[in-house]
């Protein structure tokens, strides 16, 4: 009997652990790719509008199963780029886009985006720019396949929000064709990769 006990015992820890094992498994975080990343930025005017990118510095996404409950993304403002635009002109908009008029890098290099919640295919997070921290959210496409994570989503968020008032008809009057439109639009480009050891739960 006492026998019998025992690997009764020692049956239901061994069920025990590997359930526990099992349950942690699922759990894992994801390293940002930086070479495969990118933010696109889309900012308009009365008479256009002008396109770039910038790269991430660097992030993690936590995964759970296959869904994602949070992310914390570096944003390398310092390489803000202007796609739409060559030579001269390209220069000067990188350089006043570098500049206290809009996003004072010299001051604050690095940004952030901190993802709080995912939820129904939107995400919901606080985006740092300038020191200044607001929440957004917008929707988002997301899929975790084993080791590999791949997300992409676009914001229309508020300037001025984040003290970035130039031209802007909210808080200048008779800029006429100078304007820039407050809301701009950002687009997330985002790879990630898991650690070793982790497969997919499907």
């Amino acid at each position: 009997m006492k026998k019998l006990t025992t690997l009764l015992v020692l049956a239901i820890t061994i069920t025990t652990a590997g359930f526990a094992s099992s349950v942690d498994g699922d759990k894992a975080t994801y390293s940002v790719d930086t070479k495969a990343s990118k933010v696109y930025w889309t900012g308009k005017k009365v008479t256009g509008e002008h396109t770039g990118y910038l790269n991430l510095a660097g992030g993690e996404v936590f995964v759970e199963g296959n869904d994602v409950t949070g992310a914390n993304l570096s944003l390398d403002l310092t390489s803000i780029e202007v796609t739409d635009l060559q030579g001269e002109w390209k220069d000067k908009l990188v350089g006043h886009l570098k500049s206290d008029d809009f996003f004072s890098v010299e001051k604050h290099p690095v940004g952030n985006f901190k993802i709080t919640s995912v939820k129904n295919d939107k995400v919901t997070g606080d985006l740092t720019i300038k020191g200044i921290t607001n929440e957004v959210s917008f929707p988002a496409e997301i899929k975790v396949d084993g080791k590999t994570l791949s997300a992409s989503g676009t914001a229309s968020i508020d300037r001025t929000k984040w003290d970035i008032k130039y031209n802007s008809g909210s808080f200048f009057s008779d800029l006429g064709d100078n304007m820039i439109k407050d809301e701009f639009e950002i687009k997330f480009e985002l790879k990630a990769t898991a650690s070793e050891g982790v497969t997919s739960s499907k």
